[in-house]
C-alpha cells in the first residue's frame, strides 16, 4: 500500500504538505494540491484512520453489542441504530455475543482497541462482570433493552412489565382464564419482568391462584418456542391462551399448535411481544405487545452522541410505554366451554 511519503515524494512536495490537504488543516497552494490529489489518485494512497485518530483522540467509530444477530427485534434495532450513525458521521462497528459471556469480553477488548468514540450495549443475561470491563473501556455507554448495574451509563428500555399487564389483560378481557406463559431463559431481566407482568395481571383477577404451575420458559428462538408449546398441549388440562415472552417464540409455538390440530384462535389463543415485522404476516396474524423499536434505536444514538461531544455528563435513563397489536391470533375464549 503506498504511503503518505510515497505520495510526497510522486507529487514533489513535503510529508507536512501531504498531511495539511489530506486534512484540511492549512491554506496549501492549488498548484501544490493540484499535485498531491493526483498523486493520492495515482498511487491509490488511503489515509491512515488510526493515525489522524491518534491526533483528534477521536475516531468517528461507535460500537453495539447485540446478543443475537439471528433474532428480527435486535435487528430491526440495529438498522435504526445503524441509519442514525451513519447520518451523523458515524461508523457502526457491530459484535454479536450470542448471548456468551466470554465472546461479550472479547468484543469489548477488541472494541477498546479500535478505539470507539462510544458504546452501545445490549448485554447478556448472566455476565456479572460486565459492569467491571464497562469502567475499564472508559467510554461513553448506552444500554439497551436490558439493564445492569452500572449507574454511570445511560439506558433506554421499554416498560417490560407493563407489556406483559397488557398482554394479559387483553387475554382476561376476552374470557380467558388459564393462561400459560412461554417466558425466556432464567435471569435475562426483560423476560423476568414480562412474566411478572403475567403474574400480577392473573393475580389482580384472581384467574389462577398458582400461576407458576402454568410457566414455560424456552430459549428466546423460534425452537424454543415451539418446543414449550408441544409440552403445553400435552398435559392434562390445556390452557385456552397462551402469552409468549417475544414474537420469535411465538412463532414457534403456532408451529406447534398448527402440528397438533389445534386451531388458533378458535381453541387456544396467543400473544407475542416485540412487534417484529414478521408478526404480522404469520398465520394467523400475530397478536403482540409492540416494542417502539425506532425511538429506542434513535434515542440510544442520539444520548451516546450527547455523552461524546460533552454535551451531557450526567446519566439519563429512559423508559418507553409499550402498545398492544391486537391481530387475529386472539379471540374470544369459546361460550361451549364456559
Amino acid at each position: 500500500m503506498a504511503t503518505i511519503k510515497d505520495v510526497a515524494l510522486r507529487a514533489g512536495v513535503s510529508v507536512t504538505t501531504v498531511s495539511h490537504v489530506v486534512n484540511d488543516t492549512r491554506h496549501v497552494s492549488a498548484q501544490g494540491r493540484e499535485r498531491v490529489e493526483l498523486a493520492i489518485r495515482e498511487l491509490g494512497y488511503v489515509p491512515s484512520a488510526v493515525a489522524r485518530s491518534l491526533k483528534s483522540n477521536t475516531t468517528s467509530t461507535l460500537g453495539m453489542l447485540i446478543p443475537n444477530s439471528s433474532n428480527p427485534y435486535f435487528a430491526e434495532i440495529v438498522r435504526v441504530v445503524e441509519d442514525r450513525c451513519f447520518g451523523a458521521g458515524y461508523t457502526l462497528i457491530l459484535c454479536n455475543t450470542d448471548d456468551e459471556p466470554r465472546r461479550q469480553s472479547v468484543y469489548l477488548k477488541v472494541l477498546a482497541e479500535r478505539r470507539i468514540d462510544g458504546l452501545i450495549v445490549v448485554s447478556t443475561g448472566n455476565d456479572d462482570s460486565l459492569v467491571t470491563q464497562l469502567h475499564g473501556l472508559k467510554v461513553p455507554t448506552v444500554l439497551v433493552d436490558r439493564e445492569i448495574a452500572d449507574p454511570s451509563c445511560d439506558l433506554v428500555e421499554t416498560a417490560h412489565m407493563q407489556g406483559g399487564l397488557l398482554a394479559v389483560r387483553h387475554l382476561l378481557s376476552l374470557g380467558h382464564r388459564r393462561i400459560a406463559c412461554i417466558g425466556g431463559p432464567a435471569g435475562v431481566t426483560p423476560s423476568e419482568q414480562r412474566i411478572e407482568g403475567w403474574r400480577m395481571a392473573l393475580a389482580e383477577s384472581g384467574a389462577t391462584p398458582n400461576a407458576d404451575a402454568l410457566l414455560w420458559r424456552g430459549g428466546f428462538t423460534s425452537q424454543g418456542g415451539y418446543e414449550a408449546m408441544h409440552a403445553i398441549l400435552r398435559t392434562e388440562e390445556a390452557p385456552s391462551a397462551v402469552f409468549v415472552c417475544n414474537d420469535l417464540m411465538a412463532i414457534g409455538a403456532l408451529r406447534a399448535a398448527h402440528e397438533t390440530g389445534v386451531h388458533v384462535p378458535d381453541e387456544l389463543s396467543i400473544v407475542g411481544f416485540d412487534d417484529i415485522e414478521l408478526s404480522a404476516y404469520t398465520s394467523p396474524p400475530l397478536t403482540t405487545v409492540a416494542q417502539p423499536k425506532e425511538r429506542i434505536g434513535a434515542l440510544a444514538v442520539d444520548m451516546l452522541l450527547e455523552r461524546v461531544s460533552k454535551r451531557r455528563h450526567e446519566p439519563h435513563k429512559v423508559v418507553l410505554q409499550p402498545e398492544l397489536r391486537v391481530r387475529a391470533s386472539t379471540a374470544r375464549f369459546p361460550s361451549d366451554r364456559a
